[in-house]
C-alpha cells in the first residue's frame, strides 16, 4: 500500500476495510471493563514515584520508611501510592507486630517490567 506521510503517522492514501481482519481482531479484544482495568494499571505505573515503589518491591519486601528512604521520599507520600497500588491488587502487606511489610502481590507486574526493560535494551 502506498502511505501519506503526515506530521502524526503514516496513513493509506484510500479507505479500504478488509472486514474479515476487523471482525477476527474485534472477536480478541478484551471488553470495554478488562479495558479500562488494564488502562488503570498503566495510569497507576506511569507515575515514576509509584513506578520506583514497584521496582523496589520486586527487589524486597519493604516497610513504609524502608521504602521512603529507598525512593527519597517522605513516609507520607510513600503511604498513599502504596494504598493506591494495593487498591489495583499490585501489591500487598503483612503485618509483624507492629510492622507493615510490603511486596508485589505476584509475579505478573514483576514479569511485565522485565519484558518492557527488555524491550528498552533492544
Amino acid at each position: 500500500m502506498n502511505y501519506i506521510m503526515n506530521k502524526l503517522a503514516p496513513v493509506c492514501e484510500v479507505q479500504i476495510i478488509d472486514r474479515v481482519k476487523v471482525k477476527k481482531t474485534k472477536a480478541k479484544l478484551p471488553h470495554s471493563d478488562e479495558t479500562s482495568q488494564i488502562a488503570g494499571i498503566f495510569k497507576l505505573l506511569g507515575d515514576p514515584t509509584r513506578l520506583k515503589i514497584i521496582l523496589a518491591l520486586i527487589e524486597n519486601e519493604l516497610c513504609v520508611c524502608d521504602l521512603a528512604a529507598v525512593i527519597n521520599s517522605t513516609v507520607s507520600a510513600v503511604s498513599h501510592q502504596l494504598r493506591l497500588l494495593k487498591s489495583e491488587k499490585l501489591i500487598k502487606f503483612r503485618k509483624d507486630g507492629k510492622m507493615a511489610y510490603y511486596s508485589i502481590d505476584d509475579n505478573h507486574i514483576k514479569n511485565l517490567i522485565d519484558q518492557l526493560r527488555e524491550h528498552l535494551n533492544e
